[in-house]
């Protein structure tokens, strides 16, 4: 019985996918997107597909991004929006309502909360921040400005991944024993020579606060994430994902402990976070193991690769992006395969626009706070990793115990003459 409403609810939600997104809103909200490469103008994209949406100013370090996104913008809604280099330029426009922050993560915490200071609502691309004390600073500016946010954990709009919840939550596996995700695949390495930056891009402005590594292609734009010093490595990156989610499904908070191991073996010199990396977070309920591997080994499951096994009393649930199967106990039953689809950076955007227009915040709504704690989570498993130490984490003080090396590690010094927002 449970399968067949599924599939309903399943068929119900893509049914209201297809027609809710382009609402006839008679007045637009009026945005702004700071980071306007690649994954900025997948947002934009989505914003125009969820609908009543006007992109009137754009800001990116790189002039060639900004006249690429202008011009797409123009054909979507046939206005050429006003374009900035410093975002602090951008935030100042007569009439913005909101924006969208799709910068790498180094530069999340100044922008999100300097668009708060401005009393705009703000939809900012995962992970919330680059360190743990960043993170805390934008959840008490998030708390003390009252704005609407959402922070782009997409997969919170999944199908398969809101049905398996469901029944994870009604205990239809029973109780959840442990969780293992992961997500390998082969990594695209560039090259790392040092060099000219593009005439284009501002490399300057781009590093910002974080340091600043001589250019190569491999730490410029989108090679970014396996870098140590802006993107954190694939964990941070695209793992929190499923951290996010397993969290999310379980009802869990804060991990109590965490410890990881890895290494960088088969790119050894060619990038600068693990290869390879188990991580065990302790939860209160269960232990949520995160395992990658990046060197594009052939998979013996492919369809497994990408995905979360929560090991239940009675059953194993595996769910990924447009599917979740339940694995029953004892010889001779079948899987029951649930296969479910949703355009979910759509779904997302248009839960955002929704609480910006009716001032409600939905339970899909991923705050803050809530964002907080998944970002500071894989956060900590690489503190964990750096400092070759379990860490003890307390999420009431929001402090690591008894690890000095450990602690020092929450937060970073900026470069000058950027200051860092946390204040402790």
């Amino acid at each position: 019985m449970f399968f067949k409403k599924s599939a309903m609810a399943a068929a119900a939600l893509s049914l209201l996918s297809s027609r809710g997104f382009s609402a006839d809103v008679s007045e637009k909200v009026k945005l702004g997107v700071i980071g306007c490469g690649w994954w900025g103008m997948v947002d934009v994209e989505a914003a125009f597909k969820a609908g009543g949406v006007e992109v009137v100013g754009l800001c990116d370090v790189d002039s060639e991004h900004l006249e690429k996104s202008a011009a797409k913008v123009e054909s979507l809604q046939k206005s050429r929006p006003k374009t900035f280099k410093h975002y602090e330029e951008l935030l100042k426009m007569d009439g913005l309502q909101a924006v969208i922050i799709a910068t790498p993560p180094h530069w999340h915490a100044l922008q999100l909360i300097a668009a708060l200071e401005h009393n705009l609502d703000v939809y900012c691309e995962k992970p919330l921040a680059y360190d743990v004390r960043e993170g805390q600073a934008m959840k008490a500016a998030a708390e003390k400005s009252g704005r609407i946010v959402q922070v782009g954990f997409q997969r919170r709009q999944s199908p398969a991944i809101q049905q398996a919840k469901d029944y994870i939550r009604q205990g239809g596996p029973g109780r959840i024993i442990q969780v293992e995700a992961q997500i390998n695949y082969r990594a695209d390495v560039r090259d790392g020579t040092p060099q000219n930056p593009p005439a284009s891009l501002d490399w300057e402005q781009w590093c910002g606060p974080a340091p600043k590594l001589p250019y190569s292609p491999n730490v410029g734009h989108m090679a970014w994430r396996l870098e140590k010093e802006y993107g954190h490595g694939h964990l941070v990156d695209w793992g929190i994902h499923l951290i996010d989610a397993a969290r999310w499904i379980l009802g869990e908070t804060a991990p109590k402990t965490i410890q990881a191991a890895g290494g960088t073996y088969y790119l050894k010199d060619k990038i600068t976070t693990p290869d390879v990396l188990t991580a065990h977070f302790d939860f209160e309920q269960c232990p949520v193991i995160w395992r990658h591997r990046m060197y594009g080994a052939a998979e013996y499951n492919p369809e497994i690769s990408n995905g979360i096994f929560f090991y239940g009393e009675k059953e194993t649930v595996f769910v990924t992006d447009d599917r979740w199967v339940v694995v029953p106990k004892g010889r001779g039953q079948q899987n029951k395969v649930t296969q479910v689809r949703a355009d979910t950076s759509v779904a997302h955007m248009a839960d955002f626009l929704t609480a910006v227009r009716t001032r409600q915040k939905t339970e899909s709504l991923c705050s803050v706070a809530d964002a907080e704690l998944s970002t500071s989570a894989v956060q900590l498993a690489m503190i964990a990793y750096e400092t070759g130490s379990k860490v003890q984490w307390n999420a009431g003080t929001g402090q690591i115990e008894g690890n000095d090396a450990a602690a020092r590690l929450l937060k970073r010094e900026y470069r000058a003459p950027w200051k860092h927002p946390y204040v402790g």
